[in-house]
């Protein structure tokens, strides 16, 4: 057992979900300790009923961490995690800097928990909208072998961190009120918009964003030929990021047999009824550790062509939760 636990980045968004997925699902541990930048090192938090004083990320606080879970800009992550390593403490870093890093594993825990076993210290989880795009084709990949997939995103503001979401709340009121707002964080604004760009621009006119949706993709897949056509688009809701994805398979899957991967899926959750209007938005699915399927169909415009419609919370399993799963299996299979 990993005697003493750390979060790091615990007062942010997704660092707060972590502390309550850890104390909701009873987090084995002797020791927590709660790391931040100076802004909220000496602050206080409640964990398991108990008070805590946030203290400041800095090498020396690894000294006795065994195990880290960080959620931490890319440049943070760069310096800090090393630091961490060297300190016997094991990693497991939320933003993107090590997620291509040969030598790191980039883990779904439904999909390739495997992997963890050959980490070297540091344990990637992917970006929230791989993630569930990776989990919805992975049981089709196993069955049908995808040869290439096509994805539109919409994504929430709460990915963009909660200056993403006070802008679409204040920009909402001040638009409504017929007032000026200066936006924080988006160049547009994002109430009564869409942006499509998520991220700096990158390969041949791809973004940043989409371009992790490619390469995380077959990195966690272990498939190289895997063809990603990525388009991510910010849009004015406020969390969950909804996909709208078209694989094409060497052999054959019907929509039946889909649906049953999917259901057979452990993560995954069906709603798929089109005709009583029932399937997955944000705003059923928010707060959920699971993601969501609905609006299965074949493809009119290919043989082995399958689309579907994919919702997950961002910050849940985007983010807090698949790192919280990957932590629980290690503790599970430790020696």
């Amino acid at each position: 057992m990993f005697k003493s636990i750390g979060v790091v980045g615990a007062t942010g968004a997704v660092g707060t979900i972590i502390r309550q997925l850890l104390e909701e699902r009873k987090f084995p541990g002797e020791e927590f300790h709660f790391l931040a930048s100076s802004r909220s090192a000496g602050s206080e938090l409640t964990f398991n009923g108990k008070k805590y004083t946030v203290e400041l990320l800095e090498p020396a606080a690894f000294d006795n961490i065994d195990l880290t879970i960080a959620s931490t800009p890319d440049d943070v992550a760069r310096d800090f995690v090393p630091e961490a390593v060297k300190r016997d403490c094991v990693v497991i870093d939320e933003s993107g800097y090590w997620r291509m890093d040969p030598k790191v594993p980039l883990i779904i825990p439904e999909v390739n928990a495997e992997a963890i076993d050959g980490h070297q210290g540091i344990i990637s989880s992917p970006n929230c909208s791989t993630t569930q795009m990776v989990q919805a084709m992975a049981p089709l990949h196993k069955a049908g072998k995808i040869r290439r997939v096509v994805v539109s995103t919409y994504q929430a503001t709460s990915g963009a961190g909660l200056a993403g979401n006070r802008d679409l709340e204040n920009g909402t009121r001040a638009n409504l009120a017929g007032e000026d707002y200066k936006y924080e964080e988006f160049a547009y604004p994002i109430a009564f918009n869409c942006i499509p760009q998520i991220g700096s621009p990158k390969y041949k006119g791809y973004t940043s964003e989409e371009m992790k949706m490619v390469y995380e993709t077959r990195k966690i897949l272990g498939d190289e030929s895997i063809q990603v056509c990525p388009t991510c688009v910010r849009v004015p809701v406020a969390n969950c990021h909804s996909e709208s994805i078209l694989v094409e398979t060497e052999k054959k899957i019907t929509v039946e047999e889909a649906r049953e991967l999917f259901a057979a899926t452990p993560g995954l959750v069906v709603m798929d009824d089109l005709e009583n209007k029932v399937y997955p938005m944000p705003i059923n699915c928010t707060e959920s550790d699971d993601t969501y399927i609905g609006r299965i169909r074949e493809d009119i415009s290919c043989d082995n062509g399958l689309a579907f419609w994919c919702v997950s919370d961002n910050l849940r399993k985007g983010a807090a939760t698949n790192a919280v799963q990957i932590a629980e299996y290690m503790v599970k299979n430790k020696d």
